[in-house]
């Protein structure tokens, strides 16, 4: 790198908050420095009206430069509420705490900061190509935007995803202040529309319009000028404006777009803002996360003596927060694109789940922001007083869960010719005694054929059933109150591999047996491929399916899921990536659903009618072709149609080459979705790792039952501490008698000093 330790030269491609802010920084840092900002537009030119940041975000402007946080805070509008209006009525929410100012006059004040420093603003200028840049200047900073040219120059460093998105809106503005962030959805002859209004000044509000592309062209939007666009949108939510008109400032319909990079800076050029990511603006944090970047980016320039050793610190800085803004504002995104699901929850709820929607602000905080509130919901939930969602029993069939919480299945690879032993007595028992609602074996193979591992348990001997029986007694006896379910299924082609310490997914070396499933297709390349099956094995497998069903019967099992996920047998049945059949078990959706449901109708037969049955479903295989949301919602309507009582909702290890967008609950929306569209229960899974996740998903409708797995892992007792946590005791968690003097938290040591009675000056 030829550019110097500390640059001396910096050049920034354009001029947003993000760009202005961080030529003012590092020109306050060492005003030997020489910046220069480019900005293809005029001055007054500015899209959008107001912004809002964060007290977080202040405070770093504050403590960096307090010219412009001085300058700032005296434009400053503030509030706390937020008002959800959906069909006429009005839900508030208080305790949020919001700061805002237009964007022109922020731009003004930093246009200001940077003049006062000496920085030379180029305005209506392009800036020269970065590679001119790069030789002329020690430092580029490319905050040129979501179009950014400069990615663009070097695109094959920085690898950008832009993923554009299914609704359009349009940024215009109101001349009157909202009282709260405001909310408001308008069902039309075309479809749903949805209001985001906040205010930016004492007589000035920002509103943003958005809707689905197919509502978008249904209402003819597409082929609507501006002003006849703006005379619309504010007819549409004319209550909302109070028969106000909204004005517009080059407004245009857009889509919004993602983009994440998977570098951020190429030798002494470094992305800032929407440049390198992006998040809604339905969480408010693209401004944010650019005034961010730049304070996190000058104080690694400050802390690091090399400039490539800074802009890789900033970037492993700046990437973790980034990432998890994203993930919160594409859960954010998704829940406005999919709003129709949600139309028809209890008003509360509905506001609920509305605030909830990111997964940021949850039951306990919104608890904190607003007990009011969240106690209402509660109410119209059907909490009794003083009882979190979570301990508020579930109905299937026959049996009542006394709670929402189930111990997920989870493998063990501890069975010894699939006989259950010691191992699987203490670790399900120490579960069932933690005080989930239902205790989930692991995957319980119908065959020794149709194992995963060789330490994988069994349901196909008389032996076994006898084993699991000792289990079933043991937590009905010791663990009264809590139920055990049996999950049963079938390796298909992920089968005859080591155990998951010795390499998961790892062929054995030897003692392989052979493996069977919908195609013949390998899991991943040195796998075993397996054989095609012929109706004649369809039928042999459907019987051992149904004959473990009895055993698991005879076993004492309250509940039986059958295991139609993670790319094993009947899994691979229903994916178009894994099922390449030609005859009657494969092609459309139908064939592809014919034998899973054959299965479940066999074992339906057999299973207790008052006892009740799940189903586990992998609802995307995170790869391209592979099983959509849609096909997935139809998957779970075949399924409770044939006698399954609630939908186990899970995604992908279907196929080796799937990417899945990993984070907390990532999952829950495919179960929302399930749930939403066909009124089936489900049970969400995956990353759901604290019992204020488990109150948030519950109390906003999007799931019945919430599985959780390496939390149970962690803590046997997960369950019982969730209730002392909160304070609750009552029906929803029982202490067994012997663990009773443990139901409150132990004391700890003190970790604080005693507070000085009298301080002195100097």
């Amino acid at each position: 790198m030829t550019a110097a330790p500390r640059p001396l030269r910096v050049a920034v491609i354009g001029g947003g908050p993000g760009g202005l802010y961080s030529a003012a920084l590092l020109k306050r840092l060492d005003p030997a420095r020489e910046v220069t900002v480019w900005e293809r537009n005029a001055p007054d030119d500015t899209f959008g009206f107001g912004v809002v940041l964060s007290d977080e975000t202040l405070g770093g402007i504050e403590h960096a430069d307090p010219v412009v946080h001085a300058a700032m805070k005296d434009e400053f509008v503030r509030w706390d509420d937020i008002d959800i209006v959906h069909r006429g009525v009005c839900q508030t929410s208080g305790g949020h705490g919001f700061a805002a100012l237009g964007r022109r006059r922020l731009l003004q004040i930093l246009h200001e900061r940077c003049r006062s420093l000496g920085i030379e603003l180029r305005f209506s200028t392009e800036a020269p190509h970065p590679a001119r840049l790069m030789k002329a200047y020690d430092l580029v900073i490319a905050a040129d935007g979501v179009r950014s040219t400069a990615r663009e120059a070097y695109a094959q460093v920085f690898r950008p995803t832009v993923e554009e998105h299914r609704c359009r809106y349009i940024w215009l503005a109101a001349d009157f202040a909202f009282d709260a962030f405001r909310f408001e959805i308008a069902e039309t002859e075309h479809g749903v529309m949805q209001l985001h209004g906040y205010p930016y000044a004492a007589d000035a509000s920002t509103v943003i319009v958005e809707m689905r592309e197919e509502v978008w062209r249904a209402a003819g939007f597409d082929e609507s000028e501006t002003a006849e666009t703006i005379e619309r949108c504010a007819k549409i939510f004319t209550d909302a404006l109070g028969g106000r008109p909204l004005r517009s400032n080059n407004s245009t319909w857009t889509t919004f777009r993602t983009v994440v990079n998977a570098c951020w800076s190429h030798d002494n050029l470094v992305l800032l803002g929407d440049a390198a990511h992006t998040a809604h603006f339905s969480i408010g944090s693209g401004t944010k996360l650019a005034v961010e970047d730049a304070l996190a980016l000058a104080a690694c320039l400050e802390e690091h003596a090399s400039l490539r050793d800074a802009l890789v610190a900033y970037e492993e800085e700046r990437r973790p927060v980034v990432a998890s803004t994203q993930r919160a504002a594409r859960a954010s995104l998704e829940w406005f694109e999919d709003l129709r699901l949600h139309l028809d929850q209890p008003a509360r709820q509905f506001a609920f789940n509305l605030l909830t929607r990111s997964r940021r602000v949850t039951h306990d905080n919104l608890r904190l922001r607003d007990a009011r509130f969240t106690e209402a919901v509660e109410e119209e939930f059907g909490c009794p007083p003083g009882t979190p969602p979570m301990f508020t029993p579930f109905r299937l069939r026959g049996l009542t869960l006394r709670n929402r919480v189930v111990v997920s299945p989870m493998d063990m690879y501890s069975a010894v010719d699939g006989v259950p032993g010691d191992f699987h007595l203490v670790h399900l028992g120490a579960r069932a005694l933690g005080g989930a609602g239902l205790v989930m074996t692991e995957m319980v193979c119908v065959s020794a054929e149709g194992r995963i591992t060789p330490g994988c348990a069994g349901l196909y001997t008389g032996r076994q059933a006898e084993a699991w029986r000792r289990i079933t007694d043991f937590v009905h006896a010791q663990a009264p109150g809590t139920a055990i379910g049996v999950q049963l299924g079938h390796s298909g082609r992920k089968g005859s591999t080591k155990l998951m310490w010795e390499g998961m997914d790892e062929p054995l070396e030897e003692g392989n047996w052979p493996l069977v499933a919908a195609s013949p297709l390998p899991y991943k390349p040195g796998s075993q491929t397996p054989r095609e099956l012929t109706r004649a094995q369809l039928t042999d497998i459907r019987e051992q399916f149904a004959s473990a069903a009895c055993r698991a019967a005879r076993s004492g099992f309250d509940l039986l899921e059958l295991h139609c996920a993670h790319g094993y047998l009947l899994s691979g049945f229903l994916s178009p990536l894994t099922n390449r059949r030609t005859d009657a078990y494969g092609g459309s959706l139908a064939g592809r659903l014919r034998f899973p449901l054959e299965v479940l109708d066999a074992v339906r037969a057999v299973w207790p009618e008052e006892r009740p049955m799940t189903v586990r479903i992998s609802a995307t295989d995170w790869a391209e072709g592979g099983t959509t949301a849609e096909e997935a919602v139809e998957i779970a309507r075949a399924f409770a149609a044939h006698g399954a009582d609630a939908i186990d909702v899970s995604t992908g290890q279907v196929v080796a080459e799937e990417q899945p967008q990993f984070g907390r609950s990532y999952q829950t929306p495919y179960a929302d979705r399930i749930r939403q569209e066909t009124g089936i229960p489900v049970i969400a899974v995956g990353a759901i790792s604290s019992w204020d996740d488990v109150n948030s998903l519950i109390l906003a409708g999007r799931a019945d039952l919430c599985a959780l797995a390496r939390p149970h892992l962690y803590d046997p007792h997960w369950t019982l501490h969730a209730a002392a946590e909160q304070g609750y005791s009552g029906p929803g968690a029982v202490w067994p008698a012997p663990y009773r003097a443990g139901s409150r938290r132990p004391q700890t040591g003190r970790t604080d000093a005693p507070k000085p009675r009298l301080a002195l000056g100097s």
